[in-house]
């Protein structure tokens, strides 16, 4: 296939720019009622409760004061209820795992540390018990742990093993004379790392380890070890020390634990997938070790979706407070003084506003996310598994992105605590890390997106297949369409899908040759060697796969919103699209998707589509329905605050 070149730069006029659109209006109530969604109810109660004084920020306490106040605030929300919303009926709670997902979402507009403190309790440790537990483990532990009366941990990461949980090294090695498995640390650099609530509060955990019965290692499993007496004493074998001052998220608890022949019955393995008899027989309703770890991970990954979405409620917040900001500080004017608000400048906006549609566009992206999580089929779990991981990447490292662009947009005022930006700034930074490095995660997503375009190459055959890959690139390469810069070209919606598909298209087709061939070049099958030669493309892929799905759940919206809000959509679209294009335009004009003057115009457009949300930027935020208690910044209210007002 030929593929158009583009003209020389000399030769190519300057488009000229349409005048700017009015800006639309916008149905605040209809935003925030999208944003909410189904659960609008547990979300206003979330922020009723966080708004009261009990949870009132405090800035200046030390380590320990700030430890005990988190751990009051996660009992505060566990007498509330909140704690039981995804236990079944039958251990007291209400079986909603939706609400719950929108209680931590709604949690992380206020303190970082009580969401992950919360997430700890009864998102992780509450639901490895829930997920790989059975019967007995639900009617004995459930009810404890959901009314904070048990607190737990989920001790899974170790120093050594990092993100390999496959292969990490704490061994569960089953006693058949007693019944009894025995938890050890193999070596010192096998002990768990990072667990919150290890330090001081927790009393049992989760521990993920190798199960090993007859000298014959079955994989990782999950065992429920009890770490603390009643009087908070290590129970007998068990070593733990806190890991100390972090950068961030400080109210968190976080210790380092080592067994030492720790013994716990036989009941406490958590058996859904697989389960020891008394005589030390294994059994497991999956035959293959791998299909078996992975179905396990699987049931998880709600973790990754509660992750991304509780980054983009930090971002809401930092965006908010920056936006109001940039609306009430002025700085210079045309003829001297301090006049024009922050916001007004293009560079300014140009930071911000981008960031907001982004915001909008990942809600809409996670909220689908969610919906195909709650209805997942057993067949389609891995594609499920395969996006939670690209969109929690892509979330995290966005929303670590636009909060520091909101810090520096508040200047110096911007770097009190006081202003909570800073402190959102110090707190998100991990969030790449949380629930899986977003590096390993984006290759996971980009690895599944190869498997599936193997089996549709085998299904169709190749003549049909590349027929259609064909057609496909016919159309997102005419060369009209490639230069063509008017701005209802731009804004159609069908062009902006047909250039995010066709990048992901050519950018799967160029990872999937480069394999075969590092393949035939004698490195074998596609494992780590052969991986590792196209981890460039693999990234490139699952960015321009997020950036596609996340633009069609964004378009599905606009087609349903009620006229009034559909304005607002479409010019959020319009910006989150141009944005995203203009952030890989080297790649578009090298593989001729788009020539010169079209992209003078997508760069246009952001400027443009910027100039028609400045107007209405925050009350767009305003849909974020923030409570100003959480809000709690002085600069989002008033612009020169000082310690006398």
């Amino acid at each position: 296939m030929t593929v158009p070149h583009a003209r020389p730069h000399a030769t190519d006029p300057a488009p000229t720019p349409a005048p700017i659109r009015p800006s639309p209006t916008v149905d605040v109530a209809g935003l925030q009622a999208l944003l909410d969604g189904k659960e609008h109810a547990i979300r206003d109660t979330v922020r009723a409760l966080l708004a009261t004084p009990d949870f009132a920020h405090l800035y200046g306490q030390s380590t320990a004061d700030y430890r005990e106040r988190v751990l009051v605030w996660t009992q505060k929300l566990a007498a509330a209820g909140l704690g039981a919303l995804s236990v079944p009926e039958a251990q007291g709670g209400q079986g909603n795992a939706r609400a719950f997902v929108a209680a931590f979402e709604t949690l992380a507009y206020h303190d970082l540390s009580l969401t992950i403190k919360f997430g700890v309790q009864f998102g992780l440790f509450q639901g490895s018990v829930q997920l790989l537990g059975t019967t007995w483990h639900h009617e004995t532990f459930l009810p404890a742990i959901s009314r904070g009366e048990m607190l737990g941990m989920f001790a899974m990461s170790e120093l050594g093993s990092g993100s390999n949980v496959r292969d990490l090294e704490t061994t569960a090695t089953y006693d058949a004379t007693t019944e009894e498995f025995v938890i050890d640390t193999p070596h010192g650099g096998a002990h768990k790392e990072w667990i919150g609530n290890a330090a001081l509060h927790g009393r049992m955990a989760t521990v993920f380890a190798q199960l090993i019965t007859g000298g014959i290692s079955h994989g990782v499993h999950a065992f429920l070890v009890p770490v603390r007496d009643t009087d908070g004493s290590p129970m007998p074998g068990v070593r733990i020390a806190d890991t100390g001052e972090k950068e961030g998220l400080n109210g968190v608890d976080n210790g380092r634990i080592w067994f030492d022949d720790v013994r716990i019955p036989r009941s406490h393995l958590l058996n859904r997938f697989g389960d020891v008899a008394a005589d030390g027989t294994y059994t497991s309703p999956i035959e293959s070790p791998a299909h078996r770890f992975f179905t396990m991970i699987g049931t998880l990954v709600g973790g990754r979706i509660t992750i991304a979405l509780s980054g983009l409620s930090a971002a809401k917040s930092a965006l908010t407070i920056a936006i109001r900001y940039g609306n009430r500080r002025t700085q210079f004017g045309p003829e001297g003084g301090n006049h024009t608000p922050l916001l007004d400048y293009r560079t300014h906006q140009r930071r911000l506003l981008p960031a907001l549609a982004t915001t909008i566009v990942l809600d809409v992206a996670l909220s689908r996310l969610v919906d195909r999580y709650a209805a997942m089929e057993p067949g389609e779990s891995r594609e499920v598994e395969g996006l939670a991981a690209g969109l929690k990447a892509y979330t995290t490292w966005f929303a670590q992105s636009a909060i520091t662009e909101a810090r520096e947009c508040c200047g110096g005022q911007g770097y009190l605590k006081i202003n909570r930006i800073a402190v959102l700034r110090a707190d998100i930074d991990v969030w790449t890390t949380f629930e899986g490095d977003n590096t390993v995660l984006v290759q996971l997503l980009a690895k599944g997106l190869l498997t599936g375009y193997r089996q549709e190459f085998d299904e169709m055959g190749m003549i049909r297949f590349l027929t259609r890959r064909a057609r496909s690139a016919i159309r997102a390469l005419n060369p009209v369409a490639a230069r063509r810069d008017d701005e209802d070209h731009l804004r159609d919606p069908q062009q902006q899908v047909s250039l995010l598909r066709y990048r992901e298209e050519r950018i799967l087709d160029r990872a999937a040759a480069r394999l075969r061939a590092a393949m035939k070049a004698g490195q074998g099958e596609a494992g780590s060697a052969s991986m590792g030669g196209v981890q460039d493309h693999l990234m490139h892929l699952a960015t321009a796969h997020v950036e596609r799905e996340s633009f069609e759940a964004m378009q599905a919206e606009v087609e349903r919103a009620e006229p009034g809000l559909r304005p607002t959509l479409a010019l959020l679209r319009d910006l989150y699209w141009a944005a995203a294009v203009e952030r890989d335009l080297g790649w578009f004009l090298m593989s001729g998707a788009v020539e010169t003057p079209k992209a003078k115009a997508i760069r246009y457009l952001v400027n443009k589509c910027c100039a028609e949300l400045r107007p209405i930027a925050e009350q767009v935020t305003d849909a974020f329905a923030i409570p100003d208690a959480l809000l709690a910044a002085p600069i989002a209210f008033d612009p020169l605050p000082t310690a006398g007002n």
